[in-house]
């Protein structure tokens, strides 16, 4: 079976993987949460990169999973050492020479959310809220586990460089999106992908925080795209 390597979106904490990490061994995979340092203002994608080489330093036969900002810094690793497979979920799509903090803006972020709540008859102040943007559908005791942690500091400085790599890397690529995603609505994330990556999604229920709230279902999802793809 797989060793996946599991790199966190904004925040960086490994926690996000709790619940993913035994549904994955229930079938066979080794899981690596990796926690990223968000935190460090010296820190940007190149030290996010080299948090996540060494994590899998000593395993082979690697496929790495990306959640959400984790896009951006999971597609360097490739770059930089045997990688089986990437699967992509729920995730910011990079474009060459472009900054993480541009992407907002360049992919129309801001107007795709709110589309997608004026269609959902949400109030455009509901965008604004960390629980109906990101929690919704996570069950409420693990949601209050998330709270009494604090809010995961992210530091700017990844935001300002711009992603470094000449062309998206060589490796095979999974892209698996939340059906119910409040904050990369689906229809915004298939046309990123599609005019980014030309890729389809692999779409599944959830929302954006779907190995908080359907790791069952995401654990299958990746385990059949690993038997499809022989990772």
């Amino acid at each position: 079976m797989s060793t996946l390597v599991l790199v966190p979106g904004a925040g960086g904490t490994a926690w996000y993987w709790h619940r993913l990490v035994p549904e994955l061994a229930a079938r066979g995979h080794t899981a690596v949460p990796v926690e990223l340092p968000a935190a460090d203002d010296s820190a940007g994608l190149a030290e996010y990169a080299d948090a996540i080489v060494e994590a899998a330093r000593d395993l082979q036969d690697v496929v790495l999973v990306a959640q959400s900002f984790g896009g951006m810094s999971a597609p360097l690793v490739c770059a930089r050492r045997p990688v089986r497979g990437l699967i992509m979920l729920n995730a910011m799509v990079p474009r060459p020479g472009e900054t993480p903090g541009e992407w907002w803006g360049n992919t129309g972020h801001a107007a795709a959310r709110l589309a997608q709540a004026r269609a959902a008859g949400r109030s455009e102040e509901s965008l604004a809220d960390l629980v109906d943007a990101f929690f919704h559908d996570v069950p409420p005791e693990i949601t209050a586990e998330a709270f009494a942690q604090g809010e995961p500091v992210q530091s700017d400085t990844p935001l300002a460089k711009p992603w470094p790599l000449p062309a998206w890397p060589d490796v095979p690529l999974e892209i698996i999106h939340g059906r119910e995603d409040r904050f990369f609505p689906l229809e915004f994330a298939e046309r990123v992908a599609a005019e980014r990556l030309g890729s389809p999604l692999r779409v599944i229920p959830g929302g954006h925080l779907v190995a908080l709230s359907r790791p069952a279902e995401l654990a299958d999802a990746i385990d059949d795209v690993i038997t499809r793809h022989g990772w």
